[in-house]
C-alpha cells in the first residue's frame, strides 16, 4: 500500500485538482442562461456524433472534427459574462475574515434599520460593498458620505423622498451613495412575482462580491442576496443570523437547504415589493 501511494500520489492530487475545478465551474454556471446554452450545444453535438457514427456520414464527421476549435472559441464568447464574474469572485475570495468592534456596531445598526423599514413596510434596496468596488453603480446615483443610521435609511427610502427610487451603496460602514441603479439579472426567474428590487439584488451580486438586502414594500418581507443566491422572507432572527454568517465566517456562505435553520450563535442580537420602475 505504501509503495502504491508513493507511486501514484500525483494521480490523487491531480484528481482532487480536477474535481475542485469542475465543482467551481458548476457553481459559477449553474442556473444561468449560459448553462442552458451549453446543455443545448452538448445535446446537438452528441446527437450528430451518434447519427454520423451510425450511418457513417463522413461529411458530418469531418465538420464535427474541424469545428471543435471554433466551438471552443465560441464557448468563451458565449460564457464571457459568467467567466468574468467567476474570475472576479475568485480574485476576491478571502481565506480569513476579521471584523472590528466598529464593524460589528455597523452591522447591528444596519440590522436594526432593515427591521424597522420592514415593520413600516417601506421598500428599500441596500448593497454592502466588500472587496470588489461598486464605483460603476455608484456613478449612476447621488454620491454621499455619511455615517449609516436607521434614521438616515428611513429618510432616504421614504416613499416621497427624492432618493428613494434606487439602491443605497454602503462602503466601509458609511453610506457612499443613494438612488443608484443596479444591473438586473438576466436569469429566468421561476417566481414571476419577483420584483425589480429583488432582480437587481441578484444581478449585482452575480457581478460582484457585494451583499444585497431588500425590503419589500408590499409585504415588508426581508431578503438577503449573496453570490446571486436570494433568500426571501427571512424572520428578524434568521436575518441577523444570516448577516453574522456572511460577515463573520471565514468561508463563503452557501444556500441552506429548505427548512434548514441557522443555529450559529447570534453576535447581532437585538440591541409587497414595489418595482424600481412603474409597470
Amino acid at each position: 500500500m505504501w509503495k502504491f501511494l508513493i507511486s501514484h500520489w500525483r494521480d490523487g492530487v491531480e484528481i482532487l485538482l480536477l474535481a475542485a475545478c469542475i465543482y467551481q465551474i458548476y457553481r459559477t454556471f449553474r442556473a444561468t442562461r449560459g448553462a442552458q446554452i451549453l446543455v443545448g450545444l452538448i445535446t446537438i453535438l452528441v446527437f450528430l456524433t451518434l447519427v454520423s457514427a451510425l450511418f457513417k456520414f463522413e461529411v458530418i464527421q469531418w465538420i464535427i472534427t474541424r469545428a471543435a476549435a471554433v466551438l471552443a472559441f465560441a464557448l468563451i464568447v458565449i460564457f464571457q459574462p459568467e467567466l468574468r464574474n467567476g474570475l472576479a469572485r475568485l480574485g476576491s475570495n478571502r481565506l480569513f475574515s476579521f471584523y472590528s468592534k466598529r464593524q460589528l456596531d455597523f452591522l447591528e445598526r444596519f440590522a436594526d434599520a432593515v427591521i424597522h423599514l420592514s415593520k413600516k413596510r417601506i421598500g428599500a434596496l441596500f448593497a454592502i460593498q466588500r472587496d470588489i468596488s461598486l464605483k460603476e453603480q455608484l456613478d449612476t446615483g447621488v454620491m454621499l458620505d455619511a455615517r449609516f443610521s436607521p434614521e438616515l435609511a428611513m429618510a432616504v427610502f421614504h416613499p416621497k423622498a427624492p432618493l428613494h427610487d434606487g439602491g443605497m451603496i454602503i462602503a466601509e460602514d458609511r453610506v457612499a451613495g443613494a438612488a443608484c441603479v443596479f444591473p438586473v439579472t438576466e436569469r429566468e426567474m421561476q417566481d414571476r412575482s419577483t420584483g425589480l428590487r429583488h432582480r437587481a439584488a441578484i444581478g449585482l451580486t452575480e457581478r460582484s462580491d457585494a451583499v444585497a438586502v431588500v425590503v419589500s414594500e408590499e409585504t415588508g418581507g426581508i431578503s438577503i442576496c449573496e453570490n446571486g443566491v436570494l433568500l426571501r422572507n427571512l424572520s428578524e432572527k434568521i436575518f441577523r443570523e444570516k448577516l453574522a454568517e456572511i460577515f463573520f465566517s471565514s468561508t463563503p456562505s452557501h444556500e441552506p437547504e429548505p427548512g434548514q435553520q441557522l443555529d450559529r450563535q447570534d453576535p447581532l442580537a437585538a440591541s409587497g415589493d414595489r418595482d424600481l420602475v412603474s409597470r
